[in-house]
């Protein structure tokens, strides 16, 4: 039996490796359509987000879309002002389910995970070509690499999407547990009806935590938000890649045998 053809040279195979990645490249800025000149949701966004900076500094504001969430909360998750801790629980278990649905529905992982393996393959090759003195090649990779900023331009721009249902719904939220805990936490309204059993030990949501200016419930319900985002937004986002593995680069994933 002849033997095999010698495996091709190193710098064939770089040089295939290249055109491979250009091609990705340029297949995927020509896959997108234009952008439409206006969108209602792009709209939207930027009034979400318009809106939680006024908020932010307007008590009058931020009081209205307290007072109007509170109609829709208190009813459901209030319990009478019984239990503020479970309340404080489960605001924080809708605000961060919904900001981590809309971050997800706004941010494109697939493409996200494309450009930044397209960006790593990149820059390996602009350095071996720098590196090889072809400066022919460098300035041919750089109609590439402008494309790819385009892609990451998109991709940030979709990530700032979700940022700003986050913003504003951080914002509306939060002031709403203090409405609640100042309006409806116990039958009677008194400072004392915040009063919480915290392991043996009873602790006024409405005071401050060791006299700093920081009130004791926004750091239970912080210790709350921030664990369930990261459970929530982690969750999601893997279960979105996982439904593309050649995103990242990995094998489609075998059917089990025997299934239909």
């Amino acid at each position: 039996m002849a033997e095999e053809a010698p495996l091709p040279a190193s710098a064939s195979a770089e040089e295939a490796e290249e055109e491979e990645l250009e091609k990705e490249i340029d297949t995927e800025a020509a896959r997108k359509p234009p952008a439409p000149t206006f969108k209602i949701s792009t709209f939207l966004y930027t009034f979400l987000f318009l809106l939680g900076i006024l908020m932010l500094f307007d008590t009058s504001t931020r009081s209205g879309v307290s007072l109007t969430l509170d109609r829709l909360l208190s009813p459901s998750i209030g319990l009478g002002g019984r239990f503020p801790l479970v309340t404080m629980f489960l605001a924080a278990l809708i605000e961060m389910l919904i900001t981590a649905i809309a971050y997800n529905y706004t941010t494109d992982w697939v493409l996200a995970a494309r450009v930044q393996r397209w960006g790593a393959a990149l820059r390996k090759v602009q350095m071996e070509a720098l590196r090889s003195g072809k400066k022919d090649r460098v300035e041919a990779l750089k109609e590439h690499q402008a494309t790819l900023q385009k892609l990451s331009g998109e991709v940030t721009v979709a990530q700032l999407k979700g940022m700003a249902i986050t913003w504003f719904l951080v914002i509306a939220i939060y002031n709403w547990v203090y409405l609640y805990l100042t309006l409806h936490s116990g039958t009677i309204v008194t400072a004392h009806s915040s009063v919480v059993n915290l392991g043996g030990a009873y602790v006024n949501l409405l005071g401050h935590l060791g006299g700093l200016p920081i009130p004791v419930w926004f750091v239970l319900f912080s210790v709350f938000t921030v664990p369930l985002s990261l459970l929530f937004r982690r969750a999601l986002k893997h279960y979105t890649l996982a439904r593309h593995p050649a995103a990242v680069g990995l094998p489609p994933v075998a059917e089990p045998r025997g299934t239909a």
